[in-house]
């Protein structure tokens, strides 16, 4: 595949790179390891999506596509365009959480192109599968809350999400307006996000030489075909003024991004996650597994309404240590990890509700937005 060179101020040799701890060969990783892999062995149960799984994609993708041909095709009133906009933004979310996610971890199916042609989604909500893998797989999850190495802390400069960000006066209120900028999050993705971090060479913890020509073209082709069919499109095709349409688009990703932000900072945004700092050479005192339950938090574990609209990212502990493993298995066995990390003297993070978290993570803004 060829690779195109990129011109940034970035120098390679200052790149820290963060080294974990080895750990024992009585660690919690091997230990943890060996109990999920049995258990998938002995009951014979693929790690990959079951028929329950496919049925919940099947309705979401419906709900996705269907909402969005009746805002085409239906000439419908405006008040009902409105609602099904605001539906058709739920599916959005409902999509990038529950098929996209995992269909990009390569956790839907053992066959690669199922992966891929099923991770496309993502594009299909304005955002890019290639930034995403980077960001998210490999820098994510690799260095979960460690300042300057996790791109998702890397936020704008008006929210402070971990004690090394600078403080400015305007935290102070971040608890309160911090919601409303979640809405904002797949607009960002669409329009800035996706272009800025494509062509960075520093990614978090990730530093990249070379960009592929393949990425480059599918990052112009996905965008101009997302521009055209939800904003293009509908302007030609539906009998209500320009911002009208602009209007239920804002609205539409508005919900899809206030769902989407609020699902990954309830996991790791919290007051009792941690945000360890490499020293002066690199190293963290954890090795990768334990560091995951340092900086991780599950919520609403029982609640099964959580489970199937979240993509299982309230099991975010099995998600981390098992990416490659379909979200719809983590109730299975989500006690055998939680029994281990215990054996081993590490904490579980854990609320049991849904408006729990939401309140842990609105104090734990709190907290970042005082002056020490």
């Amino acid at each position: 595949m060829q690779k195109v060179e990129m011109k940034e101020s970035v120098d390679e040799s200052k790149f820290q790179r963060v080294v974990f701890d080895r750990g024992s060969g009585k660690s919690f990783q091997k230990e943890v390891n060996r109990k999920v892999n049995d258990y998938f062995r002995k009951n014979n149960i693929p790690t990959t999506a079951n028929t329950h799984m496919v049925i919940k994609s099947a309705i979401i993708i419906a709900g996705w596509a269907g909402t969005y041909g009746l805002i085409l095709f239906s000439g419908w009133e405006p008040w009902i365009l409105l609602s099904l906009a605001l539906l058709h933004g739920f599916f959005m979310a409902m999509l990038g959480l529950n098929v996209g996610h995992d269909a990009i971890h390569g956790s839907y199916s053992k066959i690669p192109w199922v992966n891929k042609m099923l991770g496309l989604s993502f594009n299909l909500v304005g955002a890019n599968d290639y930034v995403w893998s980077i960001s998210h797989n490999i820098v994510h999850h690799s260095y979960t809350n460690i300042p300057d190495h996790d791109e998702d802390l890397n936020q704008p400069s008006f929210l402070r999400i971990e004690p090394t960000q600078k403080l400015r006066k305007i935290h102070r209120f971040q608890h309160v307006y911090a919601y409303f900028l979640y809405g904002l999050a797949t607009i960002m993705w669409v329009f800035v996000k996706d272009y800025k971090k494509f062509f960075q060479r520093k990614l978090g913890g990730h530093y990249r030489k070379t960009f592929p020509r393949k990425e480059i073209f599918r990052l112009f082709f996905y965008k101009i075909l997302y521009y055209f069919l939800f904003l293009a499109l509908p302007m030609v095709l539906i009998d209500l003024p320009w911002y009208s349409i602009l209007g239920g688009f804002f609205l539409a990703h508005f919900v899809g991004g206030f769902i989407m932000a609020v699902i990954f900072m309830l996991a790791h945004i919290v007051e009792e996650t941690s945000y360890p700092l490499p020293t002066v050479d690199g190293k963290v005192n954890l090795t990768w597994a334990d560091l995951q339950m340092y900086t991780t938090c599950n919520f609403a574990v029982d609640n099964k309404l959580v489970n199937n609209l979240f993509g299982g990212l309230n099991f975010q502990i099995e998600h981390h240590l098992f990416p490659k493993v379909c979200h719809i298995h983590y109730p299975a066995i989500h006690n055998m990890v939680r029994e281990t990390a215990r054996e081993h003297g590490l904490p579980y993070l854990e609320h049991p509700t849904f408006f729990g978290a939401v309140s842990s993570h609105t104090r734990a803004l709190r907290k970042f937005g005082k002056v020490a």
